[in-house]
């Protein structure tokens, strides 16, 4: 029990005398971009595994996840 708490009280002044950190990050320093709102998708139409076609606009309001794949 006396080595746990001598233990605990090293690390708690080790951890104390380290130099604190910025809450906040550097933008120059770490390169950061300011973020561009996304642009509305382009109509599209894709066939569906059973022939029927799907409209990109057939599913506005929803989630859309497309993805492609492709063996070149």
């Amino acid at each position: 029990m006396r080595t746990a708490l001598a233990l605990l009280l090293v690390l708690t002044a080790a951890l104390a005398s380290l130099p604190a950190r910025a809450a906040d990050p550097d933008p120059a320093r770490i390169r950061m971009q300011r973020y561009e709102p996304a642009k509305p998708a382009p109509a599209f139409a894709l066939p569906r595994l059973d022939g029927k076609v799907v409209r990109l606009e057939d599913l506005k309001g929803k989630v859309v996840l497309v993805f492609f794949w492709a063996t070149w």
